[in-house]
């Protein structure tokens, strides 16, 4: 697939207003390894590669283990996720797919038992600015940088 346009050159107010509002979701206080999860499994969810190889390469940094990224979109099934986390995997889901969820009582209560109401707000802002770098990466066809991963040979 050929890349569209750039949307930070064909329009680079609106993509500083997206940085904005990820730097101010970056300085959320939430958990760093939480929120690339979060990313990955909106990444996953939408279908954006350019997103998925960028948080998976954070995630790493940030001293993910690969298994549980390899298990995320499994993550109901894997043992390996904390209550927390399992409460903001559901969340995302459902933020993500808020067409066909309409974010259900449960999956609320299951949040908010394990985030405050500021956490909360917090962690569905960082959902709402994921999705939408997903949304321009995906309509613009945003390239992945397939370099190496740290500690990995190129290919």
């Amino acid at each position: 697939m050929q890349p569209r346009i750039d949307f930070a050159k064909i329009d680079p107010a609106s993509y500083n207003a997206m940085l904005d509002l990820q730097g101010h979701v970056n300085d959320s206080g939430l958990e760093k390894p939480l929120m690339e999860l979060v990313k990955i499994r909106a990444s996953q969810i939408n279908g954006c590669a350019f997103c998925l190889d960028m948080h998976a390469r954070d995630a790493r940094l940030h001293g993910e283990r690969e298994s549980r990224l390899h298990l995320l979109p499994a993550w109901r099934e894997a043992p390996v996720y904390s209550e927390r986390e399992r409460a903001a995997l559901a969340w995302t889901e459902a933020l993500t797919l808020v067409h066909a969820t309409q974010v259900h009582d449960e999956v609320y209560e299951q949040a908010r038992a394990q985030f405050s109401e500021q956490e909360l707000a917090r962690l569905s802002l960082a959902i709402v600015a994921i999705n939408g770098w997903n949304r321009l990466c995906v309509a613009f066809r945003a390239q992945p940088a397939l370099r190496p991963f740290p500690g990995e040979a190129a290919r």
